[in-house]
């Protein structure tokens, strides 16, 4: 653990931007999505506060939570077991006035009196649909010298194509920033623009008694969502910073960007960028070391515990307990969790869910451009 920063407190909203990846979070939310072989979407934005101090965790869930409580547990991993703070996983209706939110602001006025008893003096907002090794110390000491009400985390880069395309706004919105010198000067919600932007990566810093005042006021306005209905029009009024990130992230906006972040972690550069600054902790499974049956050929793979290999497997993510048998040629590819490829079998550029069984014999082929995917459970 890193330097304790016991003034902050974090908060987790696990649901957004589930329509990103439909065929993914059909079963689960976008927090507990299969990533880097062994490791869930949340364990990073978790891992990154837990590594900066912060051990009073709270997350909202709306709807599609029983893998992420089922991955989270009691937070023990995550040394979140705890008699003060510690992690807390709060559920719609939990409280008698709650109700089933849509925006941040609906989702915080749920929570208002749990934040009222809180002792932190900060607290860290954020999604959890990036991938990244995140410095929330860092962004609370320019939080703190900048003199800031409000500090939003961004990377220059470019919008991702999905973006782009959407015209609506049934996958959710997006956000960049227009700076002057460090302070946001303009929000752009959903921009078509393209080269490099100011890209939101739906982070937070604000001070504990400044959130309760400005989402008690804006649930009573009847207000949704917090950067388009509190930040966007209150620039002038407000002080918000922008907080430039320019480490290693991984943003999911859609199938290809799943596959194509996963297949970036073949490379041992970006590998080291994402996981060498801190330990990112993930529940334990346990089991046995993988086997690799004499025999079988891997080159360039992604491999986690409990797996059997016998075949033939290159350029791929493996997750816990895949089985590949003998003969089958398995190739750019993402297996979740105890998939079983049976003899014989060819499996290019698809993405199998976890329990999949592809049958002996059976070819299975997408495009780098559009990878195949084969939901929970099935059976081809």
């Amino acid at each position: 653990m890193l330097a304790s920063s016991t003034s902050a407190l974090g908060i987790i909203f696990p649901n957004s931007y589930d329509a990103l990846v439909p065929e993914l979070s059909n079963v689960r939310l976008m927090a507990s999505i299969p990533f880097a072989s062994r490791y869930r979407m949340i364990d990073f934005i978790l891992s990154s506060m837990v590594n900066c101090g912060i051990s009073n965790v709270t997350v909202l869930v709306r709807n599609n939570y029983s893998s992420l409580m089922d991955h989270l547990g009691s937070g023990r991993e995550w040394d979140l077991t705890r008699k003060n703070g510690g992690l807390h996983i709060i559920p719609p209706y939990a409280e008698k006035q709650n109700k089933l939110f849509t925006g941040h602001v609906e989702a915080l006025a749920n929570v208002l009196e749990f934040l009222r008893h809180q002792n932190e003096k900060y607290v860290f907002l954020s999604d959890a649909n990036i991938a990244v090794n995140f410095d929330f110390n860092a962004m609370l000491k320019a939080h703190i010298e900048n003199d800031a009400d409000v500090t939003a985390a961004y990377i220059a880069e470019e919008l991702p194509s999905s973006a782009l395309k959407h015209t609506a706004n049934d996958r959710g919105l997006y956000y960049t920033f227009a700076l002057t010198g460090t302070r946001i000067s303009k929000i752009y919600i959903n921009p078509r623009d393209t080269g490099i932007q100011n890209f939101s990566m739906n982070i937070y810093c604000i001070e504990r008694k400044k959130l309760i005042d400005m989402i008690n006021t804006a649930f009573v306005r009847g207000q949704v969502y917090f950067e388009r209905d509190v930040l966007a029009p209150n620039l002038e009024s407000l002080n918000v910073q922008g907080f430039k990130y320019e480490g290693y992230a991984a943003r999911i906006s859609d199938m290809r960007s799943y596959f194509d972040e996963n297949m970036k972690l073949l490379d041992d550069e970006n590998l080291d960028a994402l996981f060498a600054p801190n330990p990112i902790y993930t529940k334990i499974r346990d089991d046995n070391p993988t086997r690799y049956i004499p025999g079988s050929e891997v080159s360039n793979v992604m491999v986690a515990d409990g797996c059997v290999i016998e075949g033939h497997v290159e350029n791929s993510i493996l997750f816990r307990g895949v089985k590949v048998a003998k003969g089958a040629i398995v190739r750019n590819c993402i297996l979740m969790q105890d998939t079983v490829i049976e003899e014989g079998a060819i499996v290019d550029y698809t993405i199998t869910d976890k329990k999949v069984v592809i049958s002996a014999g059976k070819e299975m082929k997408g495009a780098d451009t559009f990878p195949l995917y084969i939901a929970k459970g099935h059976r081809v």
